[in-house]
């Protein structure tokens, strides 16, 4: 487009030129002679300086990098809608972040401490058992601690009181995680609104009297489509991070599910052991 505008510029200088020409017949014939050749060193010249200008943007463009280009994309997208896309995508990582640390710090070694339990149990040593829950992070952790205060109370009740304290474990890992689903919704509507927003905005220029000039129609569609690409790539963004919070919640549930079950097998083997002792 800018090389396009270049060469725009260089012949309407050129036909500028050949006019006043045109007007100056009237005068001797030396005097036309001398204008074809100040045309004739001009238009190198002016070429010459279209082309320098080119190249001086291009070398602007990259310096500036992505960033900049990302910067002046922003600016032609507009700050209202475009700024609604930003706050979707930031407060989406915000969140998915947050979520994507806590679900690291509740992974732990499920197995090394089924093994400790049990160890602690059958040296029928249950304040043991209860440290080595109480001193381990994680959801796992914290629902056999729960299962180990009420062994005193049955295996039913254990039973029951795993699957309940379960519940809330699974809970307070997807807490939070149906904001970055909003957001995933949200980021391409304003998208769209701005784009609707825009070609009305456009239309309204093609309909006003008077010269249309194609090229402030077609920069009123550009921008307005800047903003359905900004909110398609902020719920792009979002949606792989949603996915992948999802997939860790649930690789722990099954963990814990897993873990649970074994845990109740432990404690019911320990009864039997008490009742034959």
């Amino acid at each position: 487009m800018k090389k396009l505008f270049a060469v725009l510029a260089v012949i309407a200088s050129v036909s500028v030129m050949s006019v006043y020409a045109q007007d100056e017949v009237a005068e001797p014939a030396e005097q036309p002679v001398a204008e074809e050749q100040v045309e004739e060193a001009a238009a190198p010249e002016a070429e010459e300086a279209a082309a320098d200008e080119i190249v001086s943007e291009d070398a602007v463009e990259e310096q500036g990098g992505i960033h900049q280009a990302i910067k002046q994309k922003f600016i032609e997208g507009g700050a209202g809608f475009m700024s609604t896309v930003a706050l979707c995508l930031i407060f989406g990582l915000a969140i998915a972040i947050e979520r994507i640390v806590y679900l690291s710090l509740s992974s732990a070694d499920s197995k090394k401490l089924l093994k400790a339990v049990e160890e602690a149990l059958d040296a029928n040593d249950m304040e043991k058992a209860k440290e080595i829950c109480r001193n381990t992070r994680g959801p796992v952790a914290s629902i056999f601690y729960q299962g180990l205060l009420r062994y005193d109370e049955g295996i039913d009740v254990v039973e029951k009181s795993i699957i309940s304290y379960g519940g809330v474990q699974t809970g307070l890992m997807e807490r939070n995680v149906s904001w970055i689903g909003l957001f995933i919704g949200l980021a391409p509507m304003f998208g769209f609104m701005g784009t609707v927003i825009g070609m009305i905005g456009a239309f309204d220029k093609i309909q006003q009297p008077g010269d249309i000039s194609a090229t402030i129609v077609a920069g009123g569609i550009k921008v307005a489509l800047i903003t359905t690409v900004a909110g398609l790539i902020v719920a792009i963004i979002l949606q792989i991070f949603y996915n992948f919070i999802l997939s860790r919640i649930e690789a722990v549930v099954s963990d814990m599910e897993d873990s649970s079950i074994t845990m109740l097998d432990i404690l019911i083997k320990h009864g039997e052991q008490k009742k034959q002792a």
